[in-house]
């Protein structure tokens, strides 16, 4: 779906006021038992929600973004607009420069697209290393997934324990639809991603995202080449 088809009901109205709260009531627990913690904003629609209610709380959980330094254009718009609106100022970690020198030397430029294996390389280098670094120190980070995302993601819980990264990870949104985070940004007038209005539920970096059709499943514009069990960038890995 597209925000323009979103049919806001009392029902729908309803489920975010309270799902809302907890979603507070849980970042404002991870704030104050799990210091210093910090929020991923990969700047897609449920990230936007995230923001919205962390910064509208005042809560002191650090905000950060990756920039794999091939993001659309519209998702940089975004980042200008969290900075206009909120007057926050995203902290962003790019890839090691040296690593995608020598990995686009020897693979070239859009090796991604010819195996998994050199996409989960190129995922590494440009969002895996960076967030590692990212969550440095850190003993709690916060992440906009939802279950009902792919079927990598079914029956993700609130909270778990992300042995990659020795720390405590929680999903705050993990039983929120699609129609609920839109409701949401509606209601608030969260600024998000103009890509979302042209059929681009998920995205992610420009090669791996294109627009989907009315009833694809919302993942299925990212590496629409592989089969959906290898559609995580290595962020997001179960042990």
């Amino acid at each position: 779906m597209t925000p323009s088809l979103l049919n806001i009901t009392p029902e729908l109205t309803a489920s975010v006021a309270t799902k809302s709260t907890a979603v507070q009531a849980l970042l404002a627990d991870i704030a104050g038992q799990w210091s210093p913690a910090a929020f991923a904003n990969s700047l897609g629609a449920e990230d936007m929600v995230l923001t919205d209610l962390i910064v509208k709380s005042g809560l002191p959980i650090e905000i950060f973004s990756l920039d794999t330094g091939r993001l659309p254009l519209e998702t940089y718009d975004l980042m200008a607009a969290v900075q206009q609106q909120y007057g926050l100022k995203l902290k962003i970690y790019f890839p090691q420069s040296e690593a995608v020198e020598t990995y686009v030397r020897a693979n070239g430029i859009n090796a991604f697209y010819e195996s998994i294996e050199l996409r989960k390389g190129c995922c590494f280098m440009r969002k895996v290393e960076p967030l590692r670094r990212a969550l440095a120190g850190k003993k709690a980070w916060i992440t906009g997934l939802r279950a009902q995302q792919a079927a990598t993601r079914v029956g993700l819980p609130f909270r778990e324990y992300d042995d990659g990264n020795g720390l405590e990870k929680f999903n705050p949104l993990a039983d929120w639809s699609e129609k609920e985070v839109w409701t949401y940004i509606k209601r608030h007038a969260v600024p998000y991603n103009a890509l979302h209005d042209k059929f681009y539920p998920s995205i992610g970096c420009a090669p791996c995202t294109r627009a989907i059709s009315l009833g694809e499943d919302v993942r299925s514009g990212r590496w629409w080449w592989e089969n959906p069990e290898s559609k995580e960038c290595g962020l997001h890995v179960k042990a």
